[in-house]
């Protein structure tokens, strides 16, 4: 009689926890290492293309001029070479004090968007009055902010109080909308086993619709600082001295193009690092998200 030989399947083991970790670290540095590689190669054809003089240096000046405007506006430096007057900077302050002011504009701005947006947002999708004002709020967020920007200027003058106001109205209809698009997403189940337990209408809001709105409202915060940084940079064409913006239309009238690239760089720099920082908050306060 043949005797039928039975294997047992081969049973291989879950993977240990932190056996995926050694991938992701050699990933990311693949990732960073393609950057590096990335830029090196773009400043050397910029270099090449301004050293073999292919292009005007009023249109393009090289890397090493650009650095040199940079280092100089935040030095302090003579008036002009052989003066024994020394300035501050560029127009009376460093390149990072011009930085500092946009951004305490922007956090002022999109900070006000917050603290109005969330709440209307939470009213607009859950009663009668985003019936309402739901068609207001299209008609703002449709409207570019700076085709306001001279009537704030004529009601709130040519300060900071006008550039705040246009941060203000840049800010607060991604946020309003994400935290509407939010709400209205919140499963049912959730929100009915929340008033099965005894939940009141305000608790329902804050304990569960909130909560579950959040990954939508980091969203609409991301955008809405996006839209607040392009603003505020073109906002600053009128009185934005101290502003980033502001040096870099000067720079721009002066044909100073060394300094005015510098500006673009520092602007694009400070928004990748703005985005960064959004994403690792989101990282804290959601971190759900993603893994269901």
């Amino acid at each position: 009689m043949a005797t039928l030989a039975t294997s047992s399947p081969v049973s291989s083991a879950p993977p240990a926890p932190g056996a995926s970790r050694p991938r992701r670290a050699a990933a990311r540095v693949r990732r960073v290492a393609l950057h590096l590689t990335s830029l090196a190669a773009l400043v050397a054809i910029w270099w090449l293309v301004t050293r073999l003089e292919l292009v005007r240096p009023l249109f393009l000046p090289g890397p090493g001029a650009v650095w040199d405007a940079f280092v100089q506006a935040n030095t302090d430096h003579p008036v002009r070479e052989g003066s024994d007057r020394m300035v501050r900077g560029e127009q009376n302050h460093y390149l990072w004090e011009h930085l500092l002011a946009s951004l305490q504009r922007i956090a002022i701005g999109v900070g006000a968007a917050i603290v109005v947006g969330v709440p209307l947002g939470l009213l607009m999708a859950t009663t009668w009055i985003g019936v309402i004002l739901e068609p207001y709020l299209n008609f703002l967020r449709s409207l570019p902010p700076l085709a306001y920007i001279g009537l704030l200027i004529v009601w709130f003058g040519i300060g900071d109080t006008s550039k705040i106001w246009l941060l203000f109205l840049a800010a607060f209809p991604p946020i309003t909308m994400a935290t509407i698009s939010g709400v209205r997403g919140v499963r049912e189940d959730m929100l009915n086993a929340a008033r099965s337990l005894g939940a009141s209408r305000r608790q329902v809001l804050t304990a569960v619709a909130l909560p579950a709105t959040l990954p939508e409202l980091m969203t609409g915060i991301r955008v809405a600082v996006g839209f607040a940084w392009t603003t505020v940079v073109a906002a600053e064409i009128a009185n934005g001295i101290p502003g980033i913006g502001g040096l870099a239309y000067l720079s721009g009238e002066q044909l100073n193009s060394e300094l005015v690239i510098a500006c673009i760089l520092v602007i694009g720099l400070a928004a990748i690092a703005l985005d960064l920082g959004l994403k690792a908050l989101e990282r804290l306060l959601v971190p759900w998200r993603g893994k269901a």
